[in-house]
């Protein structure tokens, strides 16, 4: 584990411990859910990076999808989540750092995690090339990002963006089928979220590997 990888390994851990997650709503959200209920093909494989107590994964599991791949960065949600969906793989509980996962995956699955990250260039860029890396190429990315203002506390996680600044550098790799204002946001976030589903750019060369694993050294299941 390099030091920035170990650095925010020990953030996100200690968010965790002192309760700390404001993000976190204790249950899958209301677009991830109904966009869940309208996939037919059971057997995809999913990813669902930085997810925290993965609401969503437990959600997918319940309804009959065995192919969900959890990861995150710190072992403490991982552990929660192992303990509460007890029958979930866990060859499929990934601990490790996003940007050195290699895998190939049909549907992934983003819950802010690109406001996650310190909002510079060379970080959000390396978020959506890392992305498209991940993906088959008609792979899929989902997700709500936050549309709220991007402030300069580089201490308040997760960080904002808007509509503009999202697709700035998502459509260096993908195209866009939609990206518009959450309709179905809960009360507490109604007017700051936004729901997205972009399609590999096909002219972004598939740089992924033809199973999901994890770079040896680097991450690690449970």
């Amino acid at each position: 584990m390099d030091q920035n990888q170990s650095e925010e390994s020990q953030y996100w851990t200690q968010r965790y411990v002192e309760n700390r997650m404001g993000w976190d709503i204790g249950y899958v959200a209301t677009p991830f859910k109904e966009y869940i209920d309208q996939l037919t093909i059971k057997n995809i494989e999913i990813l669902i990076p930085g997810a925290g107590n993965a609401y969503e994964a437990e959600y997918l599991f319940e309804k009959g999808f065995k192919n969900v791949f959890v990861l995150d960065i710190s072992q403490t949600p991982l552990d929660a989540f192992a303990e509460r969906v007890p029958d979930f793989p866990k060859s499929q509980l990934l601990l490790g750092d996003f940007f050195k996962l290699k895998g190939s995956y049909d549907l992934i699955l983003e819950q802010t995690f690109f406001c996650s990250f310190v909002p510079t260039t060379e970080n959000r860029e390396a978020y959506v090339k890392q992305m498209a890396n991940l993906l088959k190429l008609d792979g899929k990315l989902v997700g709500v990002w936050f549309d709220i203002p991007l402030t300069g506390d580089l201490e308040k996680r997760p960080f904002g963006g808007d509509k503009e600044l999202y697709l700035s550098y998502l459509q260096t790799h993908f195209d866009t089928t939609i990206f518009e204002r959450c309709y179905n946001s809960i009360p507490e976030r109604q007017g700051n979220e936004l729901f997205g589903i972009f399609k590999k750019n096909e002219i972004v060369l598939d740089m992924s590997c033809c199973h999901p694993e994890l770079d040896s050294g680097s991450h690690k299941t449970l």
